[in-house]
């Protein structure tokens, strides 16, 4: 359906992409990943004709129309149900041409013309643009409103609505989570899963990756591979590739050390000389394998405050809001190592609750305790308006640290932030010129510094791509105080909190259960809503292919393949033994002492026994992999 030829794009002096080959057919669900500035936007401009490849060639095959995602909306005093309805061009076209024939009582294009909305399922349009708003979380009473109404999120989520009426063959949507609760991804993860046409999403949402593609299109280094399978199937077999090259590196050193060790000895003497020379030759056209490595630019820690109090803060019989309650008798206590994700739809008061824990919401009733040491850090869903723009990251830091009456040396802030993937002189720039992502980065690093023992966090997950995700996930896991969450983002909940509080209906309650369990419980609320109706099952496209279940060879490979790794494990294990007895000096004291004999036998014997296995070990890997 689309086709990808030798396609190169750069950008100023950096390149993008370079000579990208890749094909999606017909009924393919694409996920696109890789860091912010890899070219994944760029890549959809392409494909609408709105960007040229420096070389090579895009395909779109016929006549297929494509649903592309704005990321902004102008404001205007047209009623948001009717914004929605506009994304159906023919159903706007037919529409308008009924209102002309009309006005010229034109009867027999009149009657052809209600034929057409007939087909085109037009006189449900306004009911179907209406599913999709309640889906996405606008209440009844909010779809009449004109656009100018709503803050920019919720226009966001308008242009997402109006992607979604569109009847095309092709569908593209960048980022569409980013704007949307929990309860309303997991309303659109279960209307893309009954979307019969192709779709290239763009996301850093790894469960909603999981949810909604068969196909991973993986941006880095300059080039596009194609994976066969969800996030989950692409981070296994990546980091099978990546194990596979560095055991094939490091035995392409040994090769390589070797090879020159030979050259050196033997290359001028006349009898050895042809060999040499064929070495050099060797080395000369050997591809250097790059060794692996592990390649997320982000590595940090969220150290706790060493004092802390037992609750650290607790809520005894408390009316939260502004002028009238949003929650009412609300009872929490939070303990040190406590990990609470809240649960509720949109407007249900989970930002409520977490301003008044951060204590900068007053209660309207009820009692407040905090305990001595409480050291609260705050991650707002709007704290990066917070940052000074003219001040760079090191000013931040510096200034806060003068604030807690800590003034560490500047290499100590550089070493701190470089964790954070601000490297160099990024650490200079002033913060007007960050990206999204990197103002949120700079934010939860000024939290980190304060060494909080009470996380607060909204959203914290917004403008952040898998990488910095996954490494918030393990620093969250790793932090000893309590932490309370929100997030649309299923892999940070599932895998930072083990507790969930379910804020609905004016009331905040324990939630018995897990995400699994709060997925079961908001679907049935959509309705139909998550169904596909008949205009928008116009796009035919075939099933995708069932996943093959491994064969009995496949099986066989992987059980040899891992019976071959625990040797080798425990070989290397007692090779790294020996040669660390064998690095310490006082054994090379007496050239008779028979451990120092026995120690260089079992050295030879165990590199003799290695060997093989870790040929083995390779060949194995690439049988698996072409399976």
């Amino acid at each position: 359906m689309l086709s990808f030829r030798n396609v190169s794009l750069r950008r100023g002096i950096n390149v993008l992409f370079s000579a990208a080959n890749f094909t999606v057919h017909r009924g393919n669900r694409v996920g696109l990943i890789g860091a912010n500035g890899s070219g994944k936007s760029s890549l959809f401009q392409m494909i609408l004709s709105e960007l040229e490849a420096d070389t090579g060639e895009i395909e779109l095959a016929g006549d297929n129309r494509i649903a592309h995602m704005a990321q902004e909306v102008s404001a205007s005093q047209q009623p948001a149900i009717e914004y929605v309805m506009a994304g159906d061009d023919a159903l706007g076209e037919t529409l308008e041409a009924l209102r002309s024939a009309e006005q010229d009582e034109a009867f027999e294009r009149l009657a052809a013309l209600h034929e057409k909305m007939e087909n085109i399922d037009g006189y449900s349009a306004r009911a179907r643009a209406a599913t999709l708003l309640d889906g996405l979380g606008f209440k009844t009473d909010e779809i009449e409103r004109p656009i100018t109404d709503f803050s920019g999120g919720w226009r966001i989520r308008l242009n997402l609505a109006r992607t979604l009426m569109s009847p095309a063959e092709l569908m593209l949507l960048d980022e569409p989570t980013n704007h949307l609760d929990l309860d309303a991804i997991i309303w659109l993860t279960d209307w893309i899963r009954h979307y019969p046409g192709t779709l290239i999403l763009i996301s850093h949402d790894r469960e909603f990756l999981d949810s909604t593609v068969n196909y991973i299109a993986h941006l880095h280094g300059g080039t596009i591979e194609l994976y066969t399978g969800n996030y989950t199937a692409f981070e296994r077999i990546r980091s099978e590739r990546l194990a596979l090259q560095q055991a094939s590196y490091e035995k392409q050193q040994r090769e390589i050390v070797h090879m020159q060790d030979f050259v050196r000895r033997f290359r001028a003497k006349a009898t050895k000389a042809k060999q040499a020379q064929s070495r050099i030759k060797a080395l000369e056209r050997m591809e250097l394998i790059a060794p692996a490595h592990v390649d997320s630019p982000f590595s940090f820690e969220i150290l706790a405050q060493e004092k802390t109090s037992t609750p650290l803060l607790s809520l005894q019989d408390a009316a939260l809001g502004y002028d009238a309650p949003v929650l009412s008798d609300v009872n929490l206590s939070l303990l040190p190592g406590d990990r609470l994700g809240l649960l509720g739809a949109n407007g249900a008061g989970k930002s409520t609750l977490i301003k008044t824990l951060k204590q900068e919401l007053p209660l309207l009733a009820g009692q407040l305790t905090a305990g001595a040491n409480l050291k609260t850090g705050y991650f707002s869903q709007h704290q990066m308006d917070d940052l000074t723009v003219t001040s760079s990251a090191l000013d931040h830091l510096v200034e806060l640290g003068r604030q807690l009456g800590d003034m560490p040396r500047e290499q100590t802030i550089r070493d701190f932030l470089g964790g954070y993937n601000f490297q160099g002189d990024k650490v200079l720039e002033p913060v007007w010129s960050f990206s999204g992502g990197e103002k949120a980065r700079l934010a939860l690093a000024l939290i980190a510094w304060t060494r909080p023992n009470l996380l607060l966090m909204d959203e914290p997950t917004n403008h952040l791509d898998l990488e910095m995700r996954q490494a918030l996930t393990v620093a969250l896991q790793a932090f000893s105080g309590a932490i309370v969450l929100v997030s649309h983002d299923q892999h940070l909940m599932a895998n930072s909190v083990d507790q969930f509080l379910l804020v609905e209906s004016g009331q905040a309650e324990p939630f018995q259960g897990d995400l699994a369990d709060y997925r079961s419980r908001v679907l049935p609320k959509a309705g139909t809503g998550a169904k596909q109706t008949k205009s928008e099952t116009r796009v035919h496209s075939p099933a995708p292919a069932k996943q093959q279940r491994p064969g009995k060879e496949t099986r066989q490979l992987k059980t040899r393949l891992n019976t071959v790794n625990q040797r080798l494990e425990r070989l290397q294990r007692k090779l790294s033994e020996v040669e660390t007895r064998l690095a310490d000096p006082s054994i090379y004291e007496d050239r008779d002492n028979p451990e120092l004999q026995s120690l260089i036998r079992d050295q030879l014997s165990l590199k003799e026994e290695i060997e093989p296995l870790e040929e083995e070990w390779l060949e194995l890997g690439e049988q698996l992999e072409a399976s």
